[in-house]
């Protein structure tokens, strides 16, 4: 199989409980900033399902954008690259809020030996999970910090 040099790029979350969408709000402005890149493709993978299994398999190169149990600051992002994603995942399993997890759908596309080779998770530290459209002040702030952040993987993935 040859590399393909595009990227996924999966924002994660219930947009209608604040914070928890916190990777479908920097989805949708990630989708007006790389507006134009046909090497880019963006899924909003809503709460998950297995039926994401095969948009990641397809993916050479997959970056998700999640609201994430960090201990850290509210609007905190961290970025898990490769094997630090899968370690971070791997502990923090009970953590999920989604019916299917990340981890699981990671384990399908690993025993389907379809793994994405470049991978990588954003992780925004929450500060409030609660109905409504909005995120909190704090991961609304950060919104231009994990699009950058994504922007930067991007980048070094094309060299």
């Amino acid at each position: 199989m040859t590399e393909s040099r595009n990227v996924l790029i999966l924002g994660i979350g219930n947009s209608l409980l604040r914070d928890e969408g916190a990777g479908i709000h920097a989805l949708n402005r990630l989708r007006e900033e790389l507006a134009g890149h046909d090497d880019i493709s963006f899924i909003d993978g809503g709460t998950l399902s297995f039926a994401l299994a095969g948009h990641i398999e397809d993916a050479s190169r997959l970056i998700v954008i999640d609201a994430a149990q960090l201990d850290a600051a509210p609007g905190h992002s961290r970025v898990f690259e490769g094997e630090a994603m899968d370690e971070f995942l791997g502990g923090n399993r009970k953590r999920s809020v989604h019916e299917v997890s990340l981890l699981d759908l990671m384990a399908i596309a690993l025993l389907a030996d379809h793994l994405p080779q470049r991978r990588a998770l954003i992780g925004i530290q929450p500060a409030e999970i609660d109905w409504g459209e909005h995120p909190s002040a704090a991961v609304a702030a950060a919104m231009p910090q994990v699009c950058a952040q994504a922007r930067k993987l991007i980048e070094e993935w094309r060299t």
